[in-house]
């Protein structure tokens, strides 16, 4: 009966009522908005509600201020602005009805925040109350009060929440501790007003209040160094006794989740816990019993179990604690490396790269695992996981972490072989000590991953071979070996084709063989055919065609039964479309052809490469390119340019002052390669000569200049006429200067300056013979013109 008479009054009701007029029930109002079908729709309907409600707040409706406020809420919450109806929210929490004060509060603290004007207009009713009789009352301005508080809100209203602490009833000491919060935050200097208050209510029973009042402490150890000593002093005690209370507490409905007391009340103590005891040993010093019982009797069944013990561990690694009790908490970080849920292993290995800083020896103990997880299905695993192997990494242990993460560099995705690659040859670098092993396993990594590899990684490999003469033989025929394996990795046929350029007869002739060799055959024709096949295969990338070229060049000098063929093959790119490679074919054909007698000395072996200075340039560019990241504006601008391999390079210097074609005879100023920056081959290559022997004095007129567009290096006088070098080996040859030689106009002077230098720089990729080569042909031509 009364449900009906209720459904017919609403019913007369609605229809008396106009839809949009400010007696409109909240409810209609939302039906008339989900029913919009368009956009549009919507807005009308918001634009109409609005006008009624702001023709309600001009007739000062008060029978429907708590309805007209409660429609604007639901309105702002769609987005639409609702400032016209600020003052309405203090109109109601001046009211004296709780219901009234009720929408009032709530509509302060969703319309407003602590930077509105307005805000300070309702100091004097929260104020009044905060004192107010009706613990309800009370605790709607505390609420508001938290959400809302402004530093100068904080200041006038602190000594009322400070009081209200104290009261007798819990669910208003909650509200007031989080209240204080606030007022920490906005007003630290306040913190001092609060420290006894905190540290007495730690004696609370009821749990709420100790949740409240323990993020209360935590805050204002944060805020002042004077509130953490004092809470040291007083509340360490009092922690203690409530962790021991809640993990040995029976069972107890109204807390209890999955089977343990209050998990959250638990994490709250355990945070203020890793505060307190922060380089403080004596405080460390009581809490670690209470930690090694919290982190043996917590079970790890449940995620609640496992939140608690993660914060039992983050705790002992934050606190001074005992070694036998960081053993424990990296102890169960193994087990959580164990568990199948993904989250869990995260936060696992998260906490154990921390723990790395603390006892590397535990974190050792786990290194069989931490493995497993650079193996797992999740990408996020894996990529922390290889992170946590790449810091356990030490001299003891490089070869077998190694060899697991070759073995997986197999089978992983390729997704994620871009990481695993870059580790593995950083971890190589740093820690090999026995160049043999560093050769394999870059072998190994060429092998599978070329393709992944950084050009600095394979340029560092370079050097190192030419820094060993003992493994050239072993290295240019493993990576004969794995080129016919697997042909299709770009760093691995690079490295190749420029060994099997320089070391072509230790390949044939199986020179320098190790005893853990077994003898090969290979012929001269199977040489060439090797860097055919890259030459072909290789169609697109510029920079391999053209190192192929260059490695077939080389092979014609040291295999003259195959120079025909050589020949042929080089030819094949004369009409190329890339300018780089036509020319190349063109001069080297030229050379091939035409200059028999100064092929063998011009195409020696390369002379060794500096790996001490290699290596600084290296990491010199390396810093030059995160400076050059940070500032990418004032670079963008101008200066130094970054090139892709990581280098900085300058910007390029005028034509004319690079040929040098105005004055052929101006002399050129030359320093060591650290300090000649602008100096071309230099900043094209990046890589010297070992500096071999003492400056001399600079070249007569009557030199012969085809021989010295050969010399590399300084100027050696032998009899008092000046001597110059091979492009192989600096100081070998010696040819004196006959008299009557025509005089070469020099084009390229600025390629070859005529002062001596203590060490040219080469490029690993032919760069250097390349320029060389061309600056010959040029020459050469002119001679035969002027003959």
């Amino acid at each position: 009966q009364d449900s009906v008479e209720r459904i017919v009054e609403d019913a007369a009701m609605d229809l008396s009522l106009n839809p949009f007029s400010s007696g409109t029930r909240l409810r209609d109002m939302i039906r008339a908005i989900r029913a919009s079908k368009t956009a549009a729709e919507e807005r009308a309907v918001v634009r109409r509600e609005c006008a009624a409600i702001r023709a309600a707040i001009s007739d000062n409706d008060q029978d429907y201020r708590h309805r007209n406020m409660a429609k604007l809420m639901f309105i702002h919450m769609l987005g639409y602005p609702t400032h016209f109806g600020q003052m309405e929210c203090l109109k109601l929490i001046a009211a004296s009805g709780f219901p009234e004060k009720r929408i009032g509060y709530l509509g302060l603290t969703l319309l407003l925040d602590e930077r509105q004007e307005v805000l300070m207009l309702v100091t004097n009713s929260l104020k009044q109350d905060l004192n107010h009789s009706n613990q309800f009352i009370v605790g709607l301005a505390l609420c508001a009060l938290g959400n809302i508080c402004s530093a100068e809100m904080a200041r006038d209203l602190a000594p009322e929440v400070e009081r209200l602490l104290q009261t007798r009833d819990p669910n208003t000491k909650k509200k007031a501790a989080l209240c204080s919060i606030r007022i920490v935050r906005k007003v630290p200097d306040l913190a001092e007003n609060f420290m006894g208050s905190a540290a007495s209510l730690l004696k609370e029973k009821h749990h709420g209040v100790l949740i409240s009042v323990v993020q209360l402490c935590t805050e204002l150890c944060k805020a002042s160094r004077e509130a953490l000593e004092y809470l040291r002093k007083h509340s360490v005690e009092g922690l203690v006794r409530i962790l021991r209370d809640v993990s040995n507490s029976s069972y107890a409905p109204e807390y209890d989740i999955a089977g343990i007391t209050d998990p959250f009340l638990h994490i709250r103590v355990l945070r203020l816990m890793r505060t307190l005891g922060q380089g403080d040993a004596d405080c460390s010093e009581h809490v670690n019993d209470i930690l090694a019982q919290v982190a043996t009797k917590t079970e790890s069944n449940k995620n609640a179990g496992n939140a608690i013990l993660y914060e039992c561990v983050e705790t002992i690694m934050g606190i001074e604690a005992t070694s036998g009790l960081r053993v424990l908490a990296i102890n169960i970080l193994g087990r959580f490396l164990s568990n199948r849920d993904n989250n869990i292993r995260y936060v696992a290995l998260n906490m154990l790269m921390k723990a790395m800083a603390v006892d590397t020896l535990a974190v050792q103990r786990h290194r069989v695992t931490i493995l497993e997880c650079v193996k797992d299905a999740d990408v996020s695993i894996r990529k922390r996981a290889l992170e946590l192997v790449y810091l356990l990494v030490n001299d003891t242990n490089v070869k077998p972490l190694t060899k697991e993460l070759v073995d997986y560099l197999e089978v992983s995705d390729d997704d994620f072989k871009e990481d695993l690659t870059a580790k593995i040859c950083s971890i190589v670098e740093k820690f090999s000590q026995d160049k043999l092993w560093y050769l394999d396993q870059m072998f190994k990594v060429l092998t599978l991953t070329g393709n992944f590899v950084k050009d600095d990684v394979w340029h560092a490999l370079i050097v190192l071979i030419s820094n060993a003469p003992e493994l050239q033989g072993y290295s240019v025929r493993s990576l004969y070996k794995a080129l016919q394996a697997s042909g299709t990795q770009e760093s691995l046929v690079r490295v190749a084709v420029w060994c099997i350029g320089e070391y072509g007869e230790m390949l044939v002739n199986n020179i320098s063989m190790l005893d853990v060799e077994e003898p090969i055959t290979v012929t001269e024709s199977d040489a060439v055919d090797a860097l055919e096949l890259a030459l072909k295969r290789y169609s697109v990338d510029v920079t391999t065609r053209a190192m192929c070229l260059v490695a077939l060049l080389k092979l014609s000098s040291r295999f003259p039964q195959t120079s025909k063929r050589i020949q042929a093959i080089v030819v094949q790119n004369k009409g190329n479309t890339v300018l780089e490679l036509q020319q190349r074919s063109i001069e080297f054909n030229s050379i091939i052809q035409r200059h028999q007698s100064i092929k063998s000395s011009l195409l020696e072996r390369m002379p060794v490469l500096d790996e001490a200075s290699y290596l600084l340039k290296r990491a010199a560019s390396s810093q030059a390119t995160v400076s050059l990241t940070k500032s990418a504006p004032s670079a963008a601008s101008g200066g130094s340019l970054k090139v892709p391999n990581g280098a900085v390079k300058p910007p390029p210097a005028p034509l004319a002052d690079l040929l040098d074609l105005s004055s052929d005879d101006a002399p050129v100023t030359t320093s060591a390669p650290s300090t000649a920056p602008n100096d071309f081959l230099q900043d094209l290559l990046g890589i010297g000569l070992i500096d071999t022997s003492t400056a001399g004095g600079a070249p007569s007129a009557s030199t012969d200049i085809l021989m010295d567009l050969l010399s590399i290096g300084s100027y050696p006088v032998q009899n008092g006429l000046p001597a110059t070098s091979n492009i192989g080996s600096p100081g070998q040859a010696v040819t004196k200067h006959a008299p009557g030689t025509p005089q070469v106009i020099d084009l390229l002077d600025g390629l070859s300056p005529s002062t001596p230098l203590p060490g040219l720089p080469l490029s690993l990729d032919y760069l250097a013979a390349f320029l060389v080569i061309r600056k010959l042909t040029i020459t050469l031509l002119v001679f035969d013109h002027q003959m």
